[in-house]
């Protein structure tokens, strides 16, 4: 069996057509948050893999609850990785992060650069990959990707000096079958082969939508964002972001 967490978020949708069988509770259904629910699922179902999307993403909404950020992001990857410990040790484990977990400075990050975060959603994201790392589980793989929906662009703007290595959900879920069924451990980018602003890749699904300056936008806002996300990879290939 292969368990997905957040799988009824956008990217579990996603996976679910390629990991077809899988189970993917909600949030209220497995409290990932819950050492005791997250134990008895794990010793009663043992699955054979884990693919851990589960997580709090906003970051203003980390920013400004810390408590359930550091809870679920954190606290829940911990929950599962110990239940898999005491239940289950040849459970492949995934765990999907960010490329928000480096500074934003240079761009281009691979696998073997040093993540510096630059918010509290970037830190709980680079705690809950050491988490994975250290685990005493036989096979672990921690995913950074820079991904969005397939869909119009739910803000009114987007910056234009704000930078990715960008792919569409479904592009990654099937980047990331792919990923499965090569076994891969340790870390991995998964990333698009271009890199463009937040707003070239708005105006693929709105053409309407308006350019911004995130210059201009922090300094209305009491945290920072990772300017550069761009991703290279020394493990794996490229994907095109698909326009069909």
């Amino acid at each position: 069996m292969i368990l997905i967490t957040g799988g009824s978020g956008r990217l579990g949708k996603e996976l679910k057509k390629y990991f077809v069988g899988a189970e993917a509770p909600n949030s209220k259904t497995l409290d990932i948050a819950n050492y005791t629910a997250v134990e008895k699922y794990v010793s009663e179902n043992k699955p054979e893999s884990i693919i851990h999307l589960a997580a709090m993403t906003s970051i203003p909404q980390c920013e400004y609850d810390k408590e359930n950020a550091w809870k679920i992001n954190v606290i829940g990857t911990k929950n599962l990785l110990n239940a898999c410990i005491k239940y289950n040790q040849s459970c492949y484990f995934i765990y999907m992060s960010t490329a928000c977990v480096f500074s934003g400075e240079k761009g281009n990050y691979n696998e073997d650069d040093f993540p510096a975060p630059k918010n509290f959603y970037s830190i709980t994201k680079v705690v809950a990959e050491t988490a994975v790392e250290f685990a005493p589980l036989r096979e672990k793989l921690i995913i950074r990707s820079n991904f969005v929906p397939r869909e119009k662009w739910s803000y009114e703007g987007a910056f234009i000096d704000r930078y990715g290595t960008y792919l569409y959900t479904d592009d990654l879920a099937a980047a990331i079958k792919e990923v499965y069924d090569a076994r891969l451990t340790g870390i991995v980018h998964i990333t698009g082969d271009k890199k463009m602003s937040m707003y070239e890749l708005a105006k693929i699904t709105t053409p309407e939508v308006l350019p911004i300056s995130y210059k201009e936008f922090e300094k209305k806002v009491d945290y920072k964002l990772t300017i550069d996300m761009s991703l290279n990879s020394k493990r794996w290939k490229k994907y095109r972001l698909t326009r069909i």
